[in-house]
């Protein structure tokens, strides 16, 4: 076999890549495996959207090449969408980039940025790809501790003590993944003030804030973040889309563009009929977010249920479609959700794929049945 890349070295097969093969193998020698944990949304996409995917296919042109930034109605509906749900004032024209999906845009962002040897700041517990991403770089992760004493926020007292000279990019997301922690007002300032003192790049990753939460928060709405920050959004959760592969930046005209020197060297454009559906969902009323999040309570109550048959604690006040559940004492990350899929057929991801500070906890999704979830509490 021809010698692959040295920069593979650093990085190993995502674990839930790796862990579905395992999921797949016990089924297929008759397991009834309940997967509880992926975050893939399982409910319908607005039927709206369905719809205005389907009749797209005969408008002139949708089959051909799309722009780079997308068409100029998803970007006006991006716009309008932060507004009525944000409170946040964008110019679609210029500072929204929709992308295949908001994980391309880890990539696009780091590539656009990052020199070989830069240092990223990551949050651990955090989302793997962002350690990945950077690594597959070549630039070094430097990893920033959140802990439940501290409500999974950054210490700055301790980042301010780091030498910060070579750091480029700083990685956030709340509602925090994995934990479903939300972040007051006052961290958005002192982060974007970080950005600002540091000139660090603040990447905020925002694809939960719609799922059992009351107040969603674009870290846009605070002042000079357009300085110093791109937000990266999607529809996959919001909107149960996430197979569609459609999500979108924003940020300053400026930074969007050297993200756009990547991208559109990178892919030929989002199929029409996508983007067209994804602008009926980013139309939805009300209604949807309601009857959205009507189900996911429902389930939640659910989970919290087999947490505690497990004898897991969690925090009721947290947020998106995960449960973070603390483990019983003498027990690791990783033997506890070897355990519990050995002996009672279900899948849970263990605190220890997102982090060091994952450990003694596990995630449970919320994206199965009420009646799947009533199967797993009863198998245990």
């Amino acid at each position: 076999m021809i010698e692959v890349a040295k920069r593979l070295n650093s990085v190993e097969e995502y674990y839930f890549s790796r862990k579905l093969k395992e999921v797949a193998f016990l089924k297929s020698q008759g397991k009834p495996i309940i997967n509880l944990g992926i975050g893939s949304p399982d409910l319908e996409p607005p039927f709206k959207a369905s719809m205005m995917l389907r009749d797209s296919l005969d408008d002139e042109g949708a089959h051909k090449y799309q722009s780079y930034q997308g068409l100029p109605e998803l970007r006006d509906a991006v716009e309008t969408f932060y507004k009525d749900r944000y409170k946040v004032t964008i110019n679609g024209k210029t500072e929204v980039l929709p992308l295949m999906g908001s994980k391309e845009g880890i990539m696009h962002i780091s590539m656009a940025f990052l020199n070989k040897g830069d240092e990223v700041l990551i949050p651990n517990p955090g989302y793997p790809t962002y350690a990945s991403v950077t690594k597959l770089l070549e630039a070094k992760p430097i990893y920033y501790d959140l802990t439940e004493e501290n409500n999974w926020l950054p210490d700055f007292v301790a980042l301010e003590r780091l030498d910060l000279s070579k750091v480029k990019i700083m990685w956030i997301s709340y509602p925090h993944m994995p934990t479903g922690a939300n972040a007051p007002n006052k961290f958005y300032d002192e982060v974007i003030a970080f950005g600002r003192r540091h000139n660090i790049l603040i990447v905020h990753d925002n694809p939960y804030s719609f799922v059992l939460n009351k107040k969603p928060i674009s870290i846009m709405r605070y002042n000079y973040a357009k300085e110093v920050c791109i937000e990266l959004n999607s529809l996959s959760k919001t909107f149960n889309m996430a197979g569609w592969r459609v999500g979108f930046m924003v940020g300053s005209y400026e930074h969007l563009t050297a993200v756009l020197k990547v991208k559109s060297n990178m892919d030929s454009g989002m199929f029409y009929g996508i983007q067209k559906g994804a602008i009926e969902a980013l139309q939805c009323s009300d209604m949807w977010y309601v009857s959205l999040n009507s189900v996911y309570e429902l389930r939640r109550a659910l989970v919290w249920k087999l947490a505690e048959k497990l004898d897991c604690t969690y925090d009721e006040y947290a947020t998106g479609m995960f449960v973070w559940a603390k483990l019983p004492p003498n027990i690791t990350s990783e033997a506890f959700a070897d355990k519990v899929l050995k002996e009672h057929s279900i899948f849970i991801a263990p605190g220890t794929v997102f982090g060091t500070n994952g450990e003694g906890y596990v995630r449970f999704s919320l994206c199965a049945p009420e009646s799947t979830i009533k199967e797993a509490i009863a198998r245990v």
